[in-house]
């Protein structure tokens, strides 16, 4: 490695000798690649087995209100996709949008917001509806619909559940019910088609399949009897309004109108219920939804329109409306609403659960972490406090087996159990103040006495008589034991034994508050540990690797001969470390994964410390330079890393980046002797600059500026065509003309197809046959034609270019069509770019690129050495990427693989997967949107490989400095990864680590990838000439 300076006078403080490449690593390329994919999928992995690890615990003893339950059945409507505001608000002539449902919140039920969280996707909002928790993250692999772990829910308590819909979602709860009593009634999977004529009919199936089902009742005893019985739930999951939202945006016509469908269908429901059961008053109904949509007709995320849902609930045991005559929420919608005089009882999803339970009077369901909204019972203070009771003993249990297996796997002098935190003595004046208490008993049975305890007043204190400035305590912290545990729930049955029914409510809601915090606490219990695991594989790896780029790739130190006896020693240390570790986990019982994190650091550091003559000698090298040249190189390196950091937070620094590399050529003198290239960089760069800027891909679909993508990408292949044949191109054979003509009329049906089917789809008439195979074929021949192209440099990556925009084109609805041609053009003047800065440098002599090709340079046998601009080549090939990977668009699409089972951001539409697809199938729709997002990757990787080849640089040497790049940002990431604060926020801080973890394995798999594209031949067979004798 080496500084050259353009004046004479400044000192070269590395030599760059062209040298025969040594080996990559001392291990072997291919065992090096298959070592990094193994290392980063690990540590990809692991964020999921730390933060994402199930919660759930079995063993648990139901448990259910002792009292008689005030209703004997319940119907739960689903909307599925229902916003909040979209049911609630009023139309333009200030009529309700569901006038059925808005006359139940006024005159007969109560009504709020249930709050989701992310990710706001079908199967976890309906297992926090029906079960009560919160899904954990491994669902994800089965696409939202199996039961990854077996959990318990309302229906599987129940005496019969009888439930309409969905195939993606009404199996599930009967897969994992005990016995034979959920029944599930559902519609095709291929009726689920956002390009239907009319996505209402899902809904009109469901209400017509009940009404049948009713009536086929009364000519049925067993079934008549059947319904006749208590603890009986009624499930209708209504999935055409969430269709409808993706096919058609939430404030289209057609949504609306679903909505009235709705309305209109849970009203002749429930009065057929009502009159089935002669109006018993014994039939409790609750309408939400799953979760919201946002105005371009997605979900997954956490922005509000996704995560408020409305929750209407009426009939027996459920309260009144209550008139108010203010109330205070942080959001406006009230007064848009004009519900500011009905009161407003917002819940947690998952509170619905224990409400439900409470209402028919049948055991929570045990996995449940909803807390019961008592403000909905329109029952005695009894039996709300014995409701209230049951719901903190269901959640104690649960903490009471999770402390245990903590326990159990844990040795005992490393155990430290979960502590409550007892108040600061001022803050039990305040409440002793509050409350009026002036004794000890009355404190005793206030059950406060204890926090006393720890404090000791001095002379003026008297057990009649408190003053804050004579009491100093600290707060302290002590477990919540079992006998803690014991008496807690001694003090509640002894509050609604003296019928002190908002005490027991009080100390319930105290007591399930601490369980929450104790399962929260042993569920973390093992971060620290794995973090500092995978936080030490990190360093270990990283610094491994650039100690293999500073051995194999730079003249900064000098071969040294290993001493075989120190390698030995070194050996059975480290050998002997991994036993001790792994002896540790074995007699905990620890997960096999546990001892993957643990015991991966030490091979790592073991390579990493058997370097340490290297690590000598580079010190000893680096002691002689200039400390300020070095301290500058490394802030330089610093400050552009935490610049791409700071990007995925704020996106509109990628707009200053790019017009910072924009003035690359100015800064560097090299627009000096490329005029006119640099010229066209500069403009390519403020083209891309603006993309950033632009509106989210999908809430707004410009399908005209699609087709112009395509007529444009066609103008150009006949411009470079016509070029081609006046330069009377040598290198271009009939075959391969062939396969040119081919793929610019796959850029012509492609662009056909795109236009087509969204009229198709515009007018409801679904996706053409024609269309559909087209689609398919287009995209099964983009990855074939390039092979049967010219190896020359510019002819095969335009080849590239062709075949992969084809397809690219109808994944597209909106600018981003634009994007592979305008970044393709930035790469191919990249390419032009690198050699002037080569020949600038004075390290190699400018190759004539047009007769380049790719074939023969991987035969090249001598590579020069990196120099420190080879360390910007390869930040600006890393930087790209994020730069793409950043884009709304991108993020858009990204957010459909979360949904569909790939990886997890932000939300899905499915708009972009039309001309393959429009029958929802989410691992489909998944590979389609992972193909979207990684055709601009691909050609970025060709147009890297190209650099590296042109610049006479081995094809890892760039790629390892990339490699290093992305590890430090992943590290950064880890360490910023949190489980606190808004959801948002925490699947946000999670996903920026899963997307960098991504594109170090996205690019050691598109290393190899470019390197295909861009060297291999496929000859097609050619037919042989007979001649007559």
């Amino acid at each position: 490695m080496k500084i050259i300076s353009r004046s004479c006078k400044e000192k070269v403080i590395f030599k760059c000798w062209i040298l025969p490449c040594q080996p990559a690593i001392a291990m072997g390329v291919p065992v090096f690649i298959l070592a990094g994919l193994l290392v980063h999928c690990v540590f990809l992995v692991s964020i999921f087995d730390i933060y994402f690890s199930s919660p759930l615990v079995h063993g648990m003893t139901p448990h259910q209100t002792p009292l008689p339950p005030p209703a004997k059945r319940l119907v739960l409507f689903v909307a599925d996709g229902l916003r909040a505001d979209s049911l609630y608000e009023l139309n333009s002539n200030n009529r309700p949008q569901a006038p059925y449902l808005r006359a139940i919140l006024e005159n007969n039920g109560s009504w709020g917001i249930s709050h989701t969280r992310v990710p706001t996707e079908s199967r976890p909002g309906h297992v926090a509806l029906i079960a009560g928790f919160y899904e954990d993250v491994s669902a994800v692999a089965k696409g939202w619909k199996e039961n990854p772990v077996e959990f318990d829910s309302v229906f599987n308590q129940s005496k019969y559940t009888w439930s309409w819909g969905s195939p993606d979602i009404l199996p599930m709860f009967a897969k994992g019910a005990t016995g034979d009593h959920v029944y599930t009634f559902c519609y095709t999977a291929e009726s689920e088609d956002f390009g239907a004529q009319d996505a209402a009919k899902l809904d009109t199936w469901v209400f017509d399949h009940v009404k049948s089902f009713f009536n086929s009742s009364r000519s049925n005893q067993t079934l008549f009897s059947a319904l006749n019985e208590d603890k009986v739930v009624l499930f209708l999951h209504l999935l055409g309004i969430d269709t409808n939202g993706h096919a058609h945006r939430p404030y289209s016509r057609e949504y609306k109108e679903n909505i009235k469908v709705v309305d209109e269908g849970v009203k002749e429901i429930a009065s057929m219920i009502e009159n089935f059961y002669g109006n018993d008053g014994k039939t409790a109904f609750i309408l939400t939804s799953d979760h919201g949509m946002t105005d371009w007709g997605s979900h997954g995320a956490g922005h509000p329109s996704e995560t408020l849902t409305p929750l209407i609930v009426w009939g027996a045991g459920v309260n009144y409306p209550q008139k108010v005559t203010s109330q205070f929420f942080e959001d406006n919608f009230l007064r848009e609403w004009k519900l500011e005089n009905l009161k407003r009882l917002d819940v947690n999803q998952a509170d619905i659960a224990p409400l439900m339970a409470s209402l028919i009077g049948v055991p929570f369901p045990l996995n449940s972490v909803g807390t019961l909204p008592l403000e909905y019972l329109n029952n005695s203070a009894h039996f709300k406090a014995e409701s209230m009771f049951t719901n903190a003993v269901q959640i104690l249990e649960q903490f009471k087996v999770k402390m245990r297996q903590k326990k159990e796997t844990t040795l005992s002098f490393l155990f430290t159990p979960f502590k409550l935190r007892v108040p600061e003595i001022p803050e039990v004046l305040f409440l002793e103040k509050r409350t009026g208490i002036c004794d000890c008993t009355a404190l005793w049975q206030k059950g406060l006495l204890e926090l006393f305890e720890q404090w000791q007043p001095d002379a003026s204190f008297t057990a009649n008589h408190f003053e804050a400035r004579s009491i100093t305590a600290k707060p302290v912290r002590r477990p919540l034991s079992d006998s803690e545990q014991i008496n807690f729930l001694k003090k509640t049955r002894l509050y609604i034994q003296q019928h002190k029914y908002d005490e027991a409510v009080s100390l319930c809601k105290t007591l399930i508050n601490l369980a929450l915090e104790g399962l929260s606490y042993y569920h973390t219990y093992d971060r620290l540990f794995l973090g500092l695991s995978i936080a030490m594989g990190f360093v270990g790896w990283t610094t491994y690797v650039i100690l293999v780029i500073i051995k194999t790739h730079t003249n900064l130190t000098k071969t040294v001969q290993a001493n075989n006896k120190e390698s030995t020693v070194l050996f059975y240390a480290f050998t002997i470390v991994g036993m001790i570790i792994a002896f540790f986990l074995l007699i905990q019982a620890r997960p096999w994964t546990y001892y993957v994190y643990c015991l991966l650091p030490v091979p790592v550091w073991y390579a990493v410390v058997r370097e340490l003559p290297v690590i000598q000698d580079l010190a000893a090298n680096l002691l002689s330079l200039h400390i300020s040249q070095c301290i500058g190189f490394l802030l330089v390196c610093t400050l552009g890393i935490e610049i791409l950091v700071f990007s995925f937070f704020y996106r509109s620094t990628l707009t200053i980046g790019l017009l910072i590399f924009a003035g690359w050529p100015v800064i560097t003198q090299l627009w000096v002797q490329a005029k006119t290239t640099a010229l066209i960089w500069t403009l390519l760069c403020v083209l891309l600059a603006a993309f950033p800027l632009m509106p989210v891909v999908g809430r707004e679909p410009n399908i005209p500026l699609v087709v112009a993508t395509g007529l444009l990408t066609l103008l150009i292949s006949c411009f470079s065509l016509a070029c081609s044949c006046r330069s009377e191109n040598k290198h271009r054979s009939n075959e391969e003309l062939k396969v040119y003509f081919y793929q610019m009329l796959s850029i012509t049906l492609s662009t056909y197809v795109v236009s087509s089917t969204h009229d198709s789809l515009k007018n409801k008439q679904g996706l053409p046959v024609l269309n559909q195979i087209i689609s398919w074929m287009t995209l099964a021949s983009s990855s074939v034609l390039p092979l049967l192209s010219s190896t020359f440099l510019f002819q095969r990556l335009f080849s590239i270019l062709l075949s992969l925009m084809s397809t690219y084109l109808l994944l597209s609805t909106g600018y981003e069509a634009l994007f592979p041609l305008v970044l393709s053009g930035l790469m191919f003047v990249w390419i032009n770019m690198e050699q002037e800065a080569l020949q600038h440098y004075g390290l190699s002599v400018k190759p004539k690129l047009a007769v380049f090709n790719f074939a023969y340079a991987t035969d090249i046998t001598q590579f020069r050495q990196l120099h420190l601009d080879d360390v910007r080549r390869s930040f600006f090939f890393y930087a790209c990427i994020c730069w793409y990977f950043l884009q709304k668009h991108v993020v858009e699409c990204t957010a459909g693989i979360v949904v569909c089972g790939c990886s997890c951001l932000a939300s899905f539409d499915p708009a972009s997967v039309y001309c393959f697809l429009t029958v929802f199938s989410p691992f489909v729709m998944g590979g389609l949107l992972v193909l979207k997002v990684v055709i601009p990757f691909v050609l970025v990787s060709c147009a890297f490989e190209a650099v590296q080849v042109t610049t006479q640089l081995s094809s890892k040497s760039l790629f390892l400095i990339v490699l290093v790049i992305s590890d430090i940002m992943a590290l950064h990431f880890f360490f910023l990864v949190k489980d606190y604060g808004s959801w948002l926020d925490i699947g946000t801080s999670i996903s920026h680590y899963v997307l960098v973890m991504s594109l170090t394995i996205f690019m050691m798999l598109m290393n190899g990838l470019a390197q295909l594209l861009t060297t291999k031949r496929l000859e097609l067979p050619r037919r042989t000439k007979h001649h007559s004798t």
